[in-house]
């Protein structure tokens, strides 16, 4: 990589581990356990080497151990202690920190070796779930509070649609085990934001069922093509941002498809709520992904 960022500020630390700047001031003067250099006008500057150490740090305190007692081991002994009580659950907040700071210095190799080392206890469903979803919740909240800029979102959100991609390629090259209903997955116009669509694909996909993945922004009424090669449809669509009227939106597509097709809409996303009106009894809202699956 060109640009691998080096030097971090107290705030850099506090987004990436997680632990409140006063709280490291706290530790720095009373248990030294980082030495940052200081620009002349006394602000902390720290490198590579103290957010590693920082990371570790936040792993124990995180899983028990006091601060006290992690400020008198040295360095190897502080790395070599996670290693040893790394399990399957803990391990998942050190993937995210570790992803966190993939995508804080655009490093994909970092984000590859994560991701591998993630595959050795897990399956892709579970990696998704328990490591992705969290990640990009607090991906989030970093970018809604201006901790990171959109860039930084784009790298990581393109890098996780990667092994999405792929893994819903190794489901499409197997034959449907079930074939009473024709899923398919579509995102209204102007909305763009595809990962909970594509991931909604995938478990589709994983329990067996055929589907036709339309992708983003797509207009209404070229769905209606599908019942020409297709019949039993299920459209499934997922509203972020976008329509900015669900109402009028769900009304139209009820005139327009409905009641044209032998099908139904399930939606999910945000932007879909208890005050939404549904305009028929087949179109549902669903709160999850998860509730989507159990209705499969």
């Amino acid at each position: 990589m060109s640009y691998i960022k080096k030097q971090f500020s107290i705030k850099d630390l506090e987004v990436l581990s997680g632990i409140k700047a006063h709280t490291l001031r706290m530790w720095e003067k009373r248990y030294s356990v980082l030495t940052p250099e200081r620009t002349e006008t006394n602000i902390r500057s720290y490198g590579l080497d103290d957010l590693q150490k920082l990371l570790n740090i936040s792993f124990l305190n995180e899983n028990g151990y006091k601060i006290s007692r992690i400020s008198k081991l040295k360095d190897d002994e502080i790395a070599n202690l996670v290693k040893n009580i790394s399990s399957t659950n803990n391990s998942n907040d050190r993937a995210i920190k570790s992803f966190k700071l993939s995508m804080y210095n655009f490093d994909q190799n970092l984000f590859f070796k994560t991701y591998n080392s993630l595959l050795k206890t897990k399956n892709f469903r579970e990696i998704f779930q328990q490591v992705f979803i969290p990640l990009l919740e607090s991906i989030g909240m970093l970018w809604q509070t201006n901790s990171i800029h959109p860039v930084h979102e784009h790298f990581i959100s393109n890098l996780i649609k990667q092994k999405l991609l792929l893994n819903i390629e190794k489901l499409q090259q197997e034959k449907p085990a079930k074939t009473d209903k024709n899923f398919v997955l579509f995102l209204p116009e102007d909305e763009m934001h595809d990962l909970a669509i594509l991931y909604a694909n995938y478990e589709i996909l994983s329990h067996g069922y055929p589907t036709i993945y339309l992708g983003q922004s797509l207009p209404m009424e070229d769905l209606t093509f599908l019942d020409k090669v297709y019949d039993k449809l299920r459209f499934i669509s997922y509203f972020t941002i976008q329509p900015q009227d669900p109402d009028k939106y769900l009304e139209d597509f009820h005139h327009q498809i409905i009641k044209k097709l032998d099908c139904e809409l399930w939606v999910l996303g945000k932007r879909c709520n208890s005050t939404v009106k549904l305009p028929s009894e087949k179109i549902k809202v669903m709160d999850s992904i998860e509730e989507l699956v159990r209705k499969l």
